[in-house]
Formats: C-alpha cells, sequence, structure tokens
C-alpha cells in the first residue's frame, strides 16, 4: 500500500510538473507573439519622414502678439518636432534698423544657435523674402537681389542648415520669367556651394505654382544644390486682386500634378494646412494621396508643418497639422 502511495504521489507530482512546463511553454509562445505584434504595431507607426516646424506657423504670435521669434526653438520642441525651418521676415523688426547689417544677422544667426543647442534641435533651412527678384528682367536689378541673398547663405552655413529657402519673381511673361530665374539661380547657387548650402524654390504664387514650368527650370540650372520645397498648398497662379498672395485664388494649378513635378527636385516638403473638418481631415488637401507622392518618389527627409488656418489657433493648428501627418503616413503603401 506504502508503495502504491509513492507510485500516485510520483504520478500527481509528474503530472504538475507536465502542466506547469506546458502552460510556462504556452505563456512563454503567447509572451513572443505579443511582442511580435508590439514591434510590427511600433514599425507600422514610424512615418518614413521627420517632422519639422516652419516658423511662418507662427507669424500671428510674432506679429500680433508679441512673441519672442528667439523661443521657436523651445516652443517647436514643446509642441514635438525635432527641425527648425527659420523665416528670414520673422526677425526683421531687428534686422532692419541696422540695414541688415553683418554685425546684426552675426548676433541673429548666434542667438538662433544657442536657442537651437539648448533645446537639442535641428536647424534646417532659412526662408528668405523681401531681398529683392531674383528673377528680374533687369539684369542690375537681378544681380543686386544675387548678392543681397548672400549673407543668408553664410548665415545658413553657419547655422549649419542645409538649405536657403528663395523666391522667384520679377518677370512678366513665362519665357522671361524661366531664362532670368536660371541666370539668378545659377549665379546663387554658385556662390552658395563653396558653403555647401542648398538653394530651393517654393512653390509661392504667380509663375513659381506652375509645376511643370518649375521644374523646367530646375532641369536646365542643372545643379546639385539647387533644388525645390514643393508646398501643398501654394499652388494659385492667379489671385482675382492681381496681388501674389492675399487676394481669392482665380486660377489653381492641380495640386497634386504639382507636387509630382516637383518631387524629383525636393529637397524639404512643405506640409501646408488651413482647416479641417470634424475628423481631424485637411479641408481642401488630401494628406495620404500627398505623402503617397512623396513616398514614392523616394523622399525620407524632413516634412514641415506650415499652418495658415483662420479658425484654430495657431498652436491648435499646428499641433492639427502635425497629427494629421501622422495619420496619414499609417496609410502609405
Amino acid at each position: 500500500m506504502k508503495h502504491n502511495s509513492i507510485i500516485k504521489k510520483g504520478l500527481v507530482l509528474t503530472g504538475m510538473c507536465v502542466f506547469l512546463l506546458f502552460n510556462s511553454c504556452k505563456e512563454d509562445k503567447q509572451s513572443k507573439q505579443e511582442k511580435e505584434v508590439e514591434k510590427e504595431v511600433s514599425v507600422k507607426s514610424e512615418p518614413f519622414f521627420e517632422l519639422s516646424l516652419a516658423q511662418w506657423s507662427m507669424h500671428k504670435m510674432i506679429f500680433e502678439q508679441n512673441v519672442d521669434p528667439y523661443t521657436f526653438a523651445e516652443k517647436a520642441k514643446g509642441w514635438g518636432f525635432t527641425g527648425l525651418e527659420y523665416v528670414s521676415g520673422l526677425y526683421n523688426k531687428e534686422l532692419e534698423k541696422s540695414n541688415f547689417s553683418k554685425e546684426a544677422i552675426d548676433l541673429f544667426v548666434a542667438k538662433s544657435n544657442a536657442e537651437s543647442k539648448k533645446h537639442g534641435m535641428k536647424n534646417l533651412l532659412i526662408m528668405i523674402d523681401g531681398q529683392g527678384d531674383l528673377a528680374a528682367s533687369d539684369k542690375k536689378e537681378r544681380q543686386s537681389a544675387v548678392e543681397n541673398h548672400y549673407k543668408w547663405v553664410d548665415a545658413a552655413a553657419a547655422m549649419g542648415c542645409h538649405s536657403i529657402r528663395v523666391n522667384l519673381a520679377g518677370s512678366k511673361t513665362p519665357e522671361d520669367w524661366i531664362a532670368n530665374s536660371v541666370d539668378g539661380l545659377t549665379q546663387l547657387a554658385n556662390y552658395a556651394k563653396a558653403k555647401n548650402i542648398n538653394i530651393i524654390v517654393e512653390n509661392h504664387g504667380g509663375l513659381s505654382s506652375n509645376g511643370a514650368k518649375l521644374a523646367e527650370i530646375m532641369e536646365k540650372v542643372n545643379m546639385p544644390n539647387c533644388g525645390t520645397l514643393p508646398d501643398f498648398g501654394n499652388f494659385c497662379l492667379r489671385r482675382a486682386d492681381g496681388s501674389v498672395y492675399n487676394g481669392p485664388c482665380a486660377e489653381e494649378y492641380d495640386i497634386y500634378q504639382g507636387i509630382k513635378e516637383l518631387m524629383p527636385f525636393a529637397k524639404g516638403v512643405s506640409a501646408k494646412s488651413y482647416n479641417f473638418d470634424s475628423s481631424g481631415n485637411e479641408t481642401k488637401i488630401d494628406y495620404t494621396k500627398m505623402l503617397q507622392i512623396v513616398h514614392d518618389a523616394g523622399y525620407k527627409g524632413f516634412v514641415g508643418v506650415e499652418y495658415e488656418g483662420d479658425i484654430l489657433s495657431e498652436e491648435e493648428g499646428i499641433l492639427a497639422t502635425k497629427q494629421l501627418l501622422l495619420k496619414a503616413a499609417e496609410g502609405i503603401k
């Protein structure tokens, strides 16, 4: 009887061991599967681009609320961005006092560098406005505009940026505009080449919003450090009141076709936004469609949020655009 009891106990213990071992293996297998699922979700949710913030998204804060433009790095970090896209015009209040002197530009560079370093942010580019028409028909005027941009090339180099964004204006006919633009950009890109800075053109109203013609200019310039900054929203060819930026648009270029034409030359991408529907989608721009075009072009750099809406506050619009970009990125094939 004693012997049988020992056997029974042994069988019970063996059964318990098998049960525990089976469940342990089952749990290990489940844990492994769960980790794999978590890994897949993590990989899937990671966008193919990094997020930067265009400082123009803060222009109302700066112009109307007197927010210090040098808080750009701090605010952008707080909103979850890693790259900075500066706008020269937001510093004009202090720069114009000295007529854009070297000392004033150097101070801008030093203060911007100190802030970006302090907050662990990356300086990417400076958007330049009000420095003359690079496509002016008058040769001397065009040359003057080119030289006015030199100081900004130097500033971008000192800040570790990869580019300055320029505008192309000054010509009335498409033929003159193309020829003058090629000349102005070639001169400026030659100067910037030694500084390791790109000269990039945004579709920014008028003839520059014609994707095919701007792409033609890029092909004619044919320099590695001359490219584009495709903007999702700036494709108005002609405004009803004759202005370049502010009036209602009377004629618009196909925004998706335009992005396709400009992406082969892109050294940055600007995700323009205006207003959003109840689902958080941009009311005029299909972000998934836009990002698919960007992705298909093989682009893997920064995508910059540039909010210009009039319903949400700038902070709310910036965050809504960022969220939309991340959501849209999940639908990219």
